[in-house]
């Protein structure tokens, strides 16, 4: 029986990969599923030939490059590293060429009007808007909290929190390689020309503020892995809270902040029956969240949501990551769950391509 091909598209810089930790477990997990898999960038493929020059792990010799046939199956991981890489990366995208498993997913402006266009998303949004001076004035007359996020940023860079504190504003924030920034200005009109340095040329969204801070001068919220199983339906694979440094303004593990276990975190706020019901309806969430990505962008493979809970209990939608991490799970000690996490998507790929 022919094995399933899988090709993983990805930036690379000669043998130096975006995640070249993941990528071996994930080469890992496809010797276990039976099926061939290969790394590969946009210069990789020949397409006349129908031939790719991927690349594959091996524990003796490092990162080795052969010729392989065309995939059944592509899995999208592109993180480009720059504006070049980017465009190339757009335009390989669009000859649509090979069957992906995933699609692109729009910035987090077009994401949040997605969603705030679908009835039963609403009540999980934060208000939301393109970043203007009269936006962030309004806001910040409704909050005594806003967040100011480029609307291509991950990982938690470029985000300031803007906090009015009495007759000032408190700006907190991280650079663009995750430095801490802080700042204090004695008004709106000081507080936007320091936004207005530190946004660039790049295009931002403002947002409500959320009392998230669970722990007193810690940013927490949860990290929720949704993923299609093997035959292609939407599920859950796990859940855990994170936890930011104090004064932080995000809580990324990469930022310096730490996990925990999400049962016994929210039982310890709100009680087993409140901590139960909040994990039920970021199900909910999660779940409709993915059938409205995809109705709206196409298939997709997986999502991670960043989902945060107020000191009331209520649940917001932070933001929707479509190339996830999973080093949650690890941190938490949940083996099996990151085992689960890393299998999916080849598991995914594999019924994929056995509907062609």
């Amino acid at each position: 029986m022919k094995k399933t091909i899988i090709g993983v598209l990805t930036w690379r810089s000669g043998r130096t990969f975006a995640e070249p930790g993941y990528f071996k477990k994930l080469f890992q997990a496809s010797k276990r599923l039976g099926v061939i898999l290969y790394l590969f960038s946009p210069q990789d493929v020949d397409k006349k030939a129908k031939l790719v020059q991927g690349f594959y792990w091996s524990r003796d010799k490092g990162w080795l490059s052969k010729r392989f046939p065309w995939p059944d199956v592509v899995i999208d991981r592109y993180r480009y590293r720059s504006d070049q890489a980017f465009k190339k990366y757009l335009d390989f995208r669009k000859r649509n060429h090979m069957h992906y498993a995933n699609n692109r997913l729009a910035n987090k402006w077009k994401v949040h009007q997605v969603l705030s266009a679908e009835p039963s998303m609403v009540k999980w949004l934060p208000e939301t808007y393109l970043y203007t001076e009269e936006r962030i004035a309004k806001l910040l007359g409704s909050y005594s909290l806003v967040y100011i996020k480029p609307v291509n940023g991950t990982g938690g860079r470029g985000i300031v929190k803007v906090e009015r504190v009495g007759n000032h504003y408190e700006l907190l924030g991280r650079n663009d390689q995750r430095k801490k920034i802080k700042a204090t200005c004695k008004t709106l009109m000081e507080t936007t020309k320091w936004l207005d340095t530190w946004k660039r040329k790049d295009k931002w969204i403002v947002q409500q503020g959320l009392h998230i801070d669970l722990l007193p001068a810690r940013s927490v919220d949860v990290r929720l892995l949704i993923q299609k199983e093997e035959t292609g339906v939407w599920d859950v694979t796990g859940m855990g809270v994170r936890i930011g440094p104090i004064h932080s303004a995000t809580s990324n593990l990469h930022g310096g902040g730490q996990a925990k276990e999400l049962a016994s975190f929210l039982e310890s706020l709100f009680g087993a029956e409140r901590a139960q019901m909040i994990k039920k309806e970021c199900h909910q969430l999660a779940k409709r969240t993915a059938l409205t990505v995809e109705r709206h962008f196409g298939r997709m493979l997986e999502l991670a949501l960043d989902i945060g809970i107020d000191v009331n209990g209520l649940i917001w939608l932070i933001e929707v990551n479509p190339k996830p991490g999973r080093e949650i799970f690890r941190e938490l000690g949940q083996m099996k769950t990151y085992q689960q996490a890393i299998e999916r998507p080849i598991q995914y790929a594999k019924y994929l391509a056995s509907q062609q």
